[in-house]
């Protein structure tokens, strides 16, 4: 009896939280909901995608918190970049980040990406200065590189990237998207650190089904 008790007791606790966690975000109002999800890999997990553009500021910005929020995630939680591509330095960008990660050296580069362009204000357009970048921060070889940017794995994965960042109808990066169903980004949530609270109810929200 006792324990049914406790049982009931807990459950109306999870109840109340969860109802007064709710309560402090709105659907179409901190975050948006698309009216045609996008589908996700169905392996068990709640995808998180970051839409983004190495050159965006506000994207730079995000990193210093967007990392270490990353490390916690828990282990049903998948994250992925991908990278935005409205402008032509914005697919230069995307082109240099899949081969870096086609390479495997996308986690070691990432942030020095991001400080090369907004700290030492190196551009990162043209081919010449991202296969030397990757050269000297990663190790690449130069044939590796050539090889590697113009592949066939890069290109299908820069078009499915871009199809997939404009089924989130989005204007603007950075943005996160839950399991294809929500769109957070610092407006509609109210800042940066906020974007990140209201990105982990949501992913309570569909670890719970709710």
């Amino acid at each position: 009896m006792l324990s049914q008790f406790k049982y009931w007791f807990t459950a109306a606790l999870m109840l109340v939280s969860v109802s007064a966690f709710s309560a402090e975000y709105e659907a179409n109002k901190q975050y948006k909901v698309l009216e045609q999800p996008v589908p996700v890999v169905q392996d068990g997990k709640i995808h998180v995608e970051e839409a983004f553009w190495y050159g965006c500021p506000h994207c730079f910005d995000l990193e210093s918190i967007l990392e270490p929020w990353k490390s916690k995630l828990a282990a049903d939680v998948q994250f992925e970049g991908v990278p935005a591509m409205f402008g032509r330095t914005w697919v230069s960008h995307a082109q240099l980040y899949y081969t870096a990660d086609a390479l495997g050296v996308l986690p070691k580069v990432h942030t020095s990406i991001f400080d090369a362009i907004h700290l030492q204000k190196v551009r990162l357009v043209t081919r010449e200065d991202q296969r030397a970048f990757l050269m000297e921060k990663a190790g690449v070889s130069a044939e590796n590189f050539d090889k590697t940017y113009e592949s066939f794995t890069v290109k299908t994965r820069m078009n499915r990237g871009d199809k997939r960042v404009r089924s989130f109808q989005i204007n603007g990066v950075p943005a996160l998207v839950i399991n294809g169903k929500y769109v957070v980004d610092a407006t509609s949530a109210g800042g940066q650190k906020e974007m990140l609270e209201v990105a982990d109810y949501l992913i309570n929200k569909e670890r719970n089904g709710l």
